[in-house]
């Protein structure tokens, strides 16, 4: 427990930090998940879409900095290369 006046700040906003980390993190995984769920029902069109749409919110998580722009980039650049082999096969 904080004895502090300035502890006490510093413990409210680690958890007002963490609530907006939490749901950022939380909206990153669900538009990965829809990558991915429409990589395995097989629709490029859906796939493309859900794509653009996470390429935007990942970019957004990392710049927000709850993820590192690396972290960020890498998930990208394998959601990508997964649409694009929808394509060849």
């Amino acid at each position: 427990m904080a004895n502090h006046k300035s502890a006490e700040k510093r413990n409210r906003q680690s958890k007002v930090r963490r609530a907006r980390n939490r749901m950022n993190k939380t909206r990153m995984k669900n538009v990965i998940l829809k990558v991915h769920s429409a990589i395995a029902a097989d629709s490029e069109e859906q796939a493309r879409e859900a794509l653009k749409n996470a390429v935007s919110v990942i970019a957004r998580t990392a710049t927000k900095g709850t993820i590192h722009k690396r972290t960020a980039s890498r998930n990208i650049s394998r959601l990508t290369r997964r649409v694009n082999k929808m394509q060849a096969i």
